[in-house]
């Protein structure tokens, strides 16, 4: 349910009004606008009189809301929401580009990586240290190790870092992680959702191969009801019948969820393609389609990568794409 008040309320009304709703054991998200104030009350609220309220000399109109998200919920929060990441701002018309390897395999690899990206528009630095890989004989990451050497590319470029966390038990780890990732697989973790509840950090929340966007705004809603309201959804292709590509990159998704949700929509070509040579058109589509900002694998030796190097861009292939999505930027579509 949402309560709608009217251009400056009366003060000790408002605040009555609040302590009757939490009276009823309801939590109450506060949204204040330009011309509009929105109380969206989360919780059971069956027993509230909408009668009631809507008498009140305060309230403008009082509507119930019938998804089960409720702090995602675009009505509840009509804004676009800014992600600020050590000054790095996503969202609300602030687009960024977020690049690195898919893992980071040494020193070398993920500074010169870093130089590189940094050098054509990248404003955020990605690199696994934890990978999730179907095959148990695959490179698994450098773990804690990897951390260290991203911090490192972090001193030496002043990139803020991103990378993802697989179990609960890798939290410690993260403490001077930028924005911490939620993969795809980890997408319905609720055990370690409710935990990044709790965390001061961005998520950048990935999803699942087979979810439906509802399914992705119901894990956000995890995080963001444990306290945790800086949250990047990504869409990173979905697994259909196509065999050609490694997954189906939904476009129409980014255009429909923003009139669903207030957060932020980035979109990772990367692994929705799996090839090389489909980043581009995909990136500049994903640009033109509204997208918040985009996810791109780089490396600096693709036919070496000991992880998905059939889908990474060299240095340079990355400078080309980023010419061509600025230049659609102006034109991107605004709902």
């Amino acid at each position: 349910m949402i309560i709608i008040l009217k251009d400056n309320p009366e003060e000790k009304q408002l605040d009555n009004l609040i302590s009757w709703l939490k009276s009823m054991n309801l939590d109450i998200h506060f949204s204040k606008g330009e011309s509009t104030t929105i109380l969206g009350l989360i919780g059971d609220t069956s027993a509230v009189d909408i009668d009631l309220i809507n008498a009140l000399d305060i309230v403008e109109a009082v509507k119930r809301v019938q998804e089960p998200y409720k702090n995602v919920n675009r009505k509840f929060h009509p804004k676009d929401t800014v992600i600020d990441v050590g000054g790095v701002k996503i969202g609300g018309g602030s687009f960024q580009v977020i690049a690195g390897p898919c893992s980071v395999e040494s020193r070398d690899q993920i500074c010169q990586v870093a130089e590189s990206v940094k050098k054509s528009g990248a404003h955020l630095l990605r690199g696994g240290a934890f990978k999730p890989r179907t095959s148990p004989y695959a490179f698994q990451g450098m773990r804690a190790e990897g951390i260290s050497l991203l911090l490192e590319a972090k001193k030496q470029t002043g990139l803020p870092i991103v990378t993802e966390v697989m179990d609960l038990s890798q939290l410690p780890l993260f403490e001077d992680v930028d924005v911490i990732q939620v993969g795809a697989r980890n997408m319905q973790n609720f055990e370690l959702l409710k935990e990044l509840g709790h965390v001061d950090k961005p998520i950048l929340l990935k999803r699942g191969l087979s979810s439906t966007l509802k399914e992705l705004l119901m894990s956000a809603e995890y995080i963001m009801a444990g306290g945790n309201e800086r949250v990047i959804l990504c869409e990173r292709g979905i697994r259909t019948f196509e065999t050609a590509t490694r997954n189906t990159l939904d476009l129409a998704s980014i255009p429909l969820l923003k009139t669903k949700t207030h957060l932020p929509i980035v979109v990772d070509p990367s692994h929705a393609t799996g090839i090389a040579h489909l980043v581009k058109p995909m990136a500049i589509a994903a640009a033109a389609a509204g997208a918040d900002g985009l996810m791109i694998e780089v490396h600096n030796d693709p036919a070496h990568a000991l992880c998905d190097g059939a889908q990474s861009l060299t240095p340079e292939q990355f400078d080309d794409v980023m010419n061509a999505v600025n230049a659609v930027l102006p034109y991107a579509y605004k709902g």
